[in-house]
């Protein structure tokens, strides 16, 4: 190693050193550098000694066993799958260990820390091996990231029902899910320092054979090396690492990217970099670094009283999706993502048979909308009391009664809300994907649905509830904002559809990790309510709620079947609409600006729903074939009839309790998303 290597990397110890004496110093209490350097001469008093050995230590602990777990995780798993985009939050290792964790503890079940561990293995194990199976392994970052980040949202849809089901018994867990080093003794983080420690030390024992898959399969087989083998082991030590670090701190989000790529960075300052004897480590002190910077600068910022409890996780997010961000810039203009087989031009239905097609789908819609306006808690009344359908009649005649009349006035609404915003999402899928030339896309990956959260929250939390209205207002905004964001930073002489799509994913990573803090930090006592409403919930909806989406619906529709065949052009790739004489970027904005607002115009009305973008454009290509004459209508109608069923099935099945319909969507689009994956994975 040269002395420039050697200075480097004393430099990096000593910033890691003096970023945990800082950490040591912060706290409630008034301890601060002196008396602990008392307590270390000797001279300490007895509640110095407690505040160190409770509180302040096993924190400072905890940061150092999570920021060397998930460095060096990070680094395995971009090694192996060659993808500098691969980390535990990319491939859904940490949405699986969370989801794990939480599910245990909504069953009432209470572990020890090996067994806490051995539970979030399982959970990252399988959503690692999901993502990695179902990507087609190392077939490009944009396709990695996407099934990723797509998993991880499902997973967090159903992590989120389970907060809100089991509210009692995972109060404590919203927190802890966006990474808190808070501990209650130094029991977890010193057995967890442990077991890092022996993992790190096996993996540095695979470095010469690391080394060696980094040329390519052939070159290392050619060598000697199982090649599947070294990667599956690498993969099993990776997600192991992940998974300590989710145990004994949560989910840490992003470190494990960034770390890696910083370390890979500095090989203008650290020599042999490439080489994983001298990565593996050093990405797992950058790590250290970061985790432990990220505690100190939230512990100094200025909130309410509930500051202190700030999760870390919520800073190395926002850091971390940066990082992203600047890599997805790197990427140049041109580049493709595989396409699932019914997305490319297949031959579609002929008209005849998609009029009655669209027909038939109309005709369940209106079945769909009858079952919503008759169920409810009005079917397990007896008499006089019991919904039916001529009460429905009766209501729209003026002649109902008052208790009819009531129930309706509350189902009306909210079955409109839910039949125009699946409609609304399936429209803009439509648009997404034909732009981004890709039908594994979603809307709400492109940090839009993100954005609405953001401004939705800081209403609620600044503003309160009452004034549903001004909640809508702030999404609106909110969604705009990020959709500027995120076609500022994509464009770089063009939009390139992988730049936009990373992008997306990174602006949407900030928005989670902005709605965390506002909630924890200002409005502790409102996270059942937002959790609700970032679910998509139709609860309280009103008739002027609903008209905003309506009215944006009715004028987005001509918009996109006026450019249907600017849709199926730019389906293919960026050089057939020049070639036809299309004015590509200005199109490409007024489909994405109307996306865009079809999205917002959703959130803003029941919250965020998510997958009714990926799947009913997807369903709808698959029978109709990929022309947007016929994508268009059948889509629409497919979303509006998933919205509108999932609304009636969630107030309906654990009645009087109600499941947000965005967490129905999320458990039917999660199974179809990993089917999708599975046929388009070549």
């Amino acid at each position: 190693m040269t002395l420039r290597s050697l200075t480097s990397l004393l430099g990096l110890l000593l910033l890691a050193v003096v970023a945990g004496a800082v950490h040591l110093t912060q706290g409630t209490s008034t301890i601060g550098f002196a008396d602990l350097l008392d307590l270390a001469l000797g001279r300490g008093d007895q509640l110095t000694q407690d505040v160190f050995m409770g509180s302040r230590l096993p924190r400072l602990l905890a940061g150092v066993v999570v920021g060397l777990a998930v460095g060096v995780s990070g680094a395995l798993l971009q090694s192996v799958t060659r993808n500098p985009l691969a980390s535990p939050d990319t491939l859904a290792i940490n949405g699986g260990a969370w989801f794990a964790a939480t599910l245990v503890a909504a069953l009432g079940i209470s572990l020890p820390l090996f067994l806490q561990g051995s539970v979030a293995f399982v959970g990252g194990l399988l959503g690692a091996a999901v993502v990695l199976a179902l990507s087609g392994g190392a077939s490009g970052p944009a396709r990695l990231v996407l099934a990723g980040s797509a998993l991880a949202l499902a997973l967090g849809s159903m992590t989120g029902m389970l907060l809100l089901l089991f509210e009692e018994q995972t109060q404590s867990l919203f927190a802890w899910g966006n990474g808190n080093l808070v501990q209650i003794s130094i029991d977890a983080p010193a057995q967890g320092a442990v077991a890092v420690t022996v993992v790190v030390a096996v993996s540095l024992l695979l470095s010469r054979r690391l080394d060696l898959v980094s040329l390519g399969d052939d070159a290392a087989a050619s060598l000697g090396v199982n090649v599947r083998l070294v990667q599956l082991v690498a993969v099993l030590l990776s997600v192991l690492l992940a998974s300590l670090a989710v145990t004994v701190a949560g989910p840490m989000g992003f470190v494990g990217l960034c770390a890696p790529v910083l370390a890979r960075l500095a090989g203008r300052w650290i020599g042999d970099v490439h080489k994983h004897r001298i990565l593996l480590p050093l990405s797992g002190l950058i790590g250290v670094v970061l985790v432990v910077l990220a505690d100190v600068l939230m512990r100094l910022v200025p909130t309410t009283t509930f500051g202190t409890g700030v999760p870390t996780g919520v800073a190395t997010t926002m850091v971390g999706a940066m990082v992203l961000v600047a890599v997805a810039r790197t990427f140049r203009q041109g580049g493709t993502v595989p396409e699932a087989p019914s997305a490319r031009g297949r031959a579609g239905l002929p008209f005849r048979f998609t009029a009655l097609l669209v027909a038939g789908l109309g005709g369940l819609l209106v079945g769909a909308a009858v079952l919503g306006l008759l169920a409810g808690h009005g079917w397990s009344l007896a008499g006089e009391d019991r919904l039916l359908l001529g009460d429905v009649f009766n209501w729209l005649g003026g002649n109902a009664g008052p208790l009819v009349h009531y129930t309706l006035e509350e189902r009306v609404p909210r079955l409109l809300a839910a039949t125009f915003a699946g409609a609304a999402l399936a429209l803009a899928g439509c648009a997404t994907q034909a732009v981004c030339r890709n039908p594994l896309a979603e809307p709400g990956l492109l940090g839009v649905t993100a954005g609405a959260g953001v401004g939705a929250v800081t209403c609620i939390a600044f503003v309160g509830v009452t004034a549903l209205w001004l909640i809508n207002i702030a999404a609106l905004i909110g969604a705009a904002v990020a959709f500027v964001i995120v076609y500022t930073v994509s464009w770089r002489g063009g939009l390139d559809s992988i730049r936009l799509v990373l992008v997306g994913v990174g602006v949407a990573a900030v928005g989670q990790a902005m709605i965390a803090f506002i909630l924890i930090s200002f409005s502790p006592y409102d996270t059942q309510l937002a959790l609700t409403w970032l679910n998509g919930s139709t609860y309280g909806r009103t008739y002027e709620q609903v008209v905003p989406l309506v009215i944006v619906v009715l004028v987005a529709l001509p918009i996109l079947f006026r450019h249907r065949n600017d849709l199926d052009v730019m389906a293919l790739d960026d050089d057939t609409p020049r070639v036809l004489g299309l004015s590509l970027e200005p199109t490409r904005l007024i489909l994405l600006v109307t996306a865009v607002a079809l999205t917002a115009a959703s959130a803003s009305a029941i919250g965020l729903v998510v997958f009714t973008g990926l799947v009913a454009p997807h369903a709808a290509r698959a029978i109709v074939g990929a022309r947007h004459v016929r994508v268009l209508p059948v889509a629409m109608l497919l979303g509006a009839i998933l919205v509108s069923l999932a609304d009636t099935f969630g107030r309906n099945v654990i009645a009087p309790d109600e499941i947000p319909a965005g967490m129905v969507t999320a458990l039917i689009g999660t199974p179809y998303f990993v089917w999708l994956l599975w046929r388009s994975r070549a």
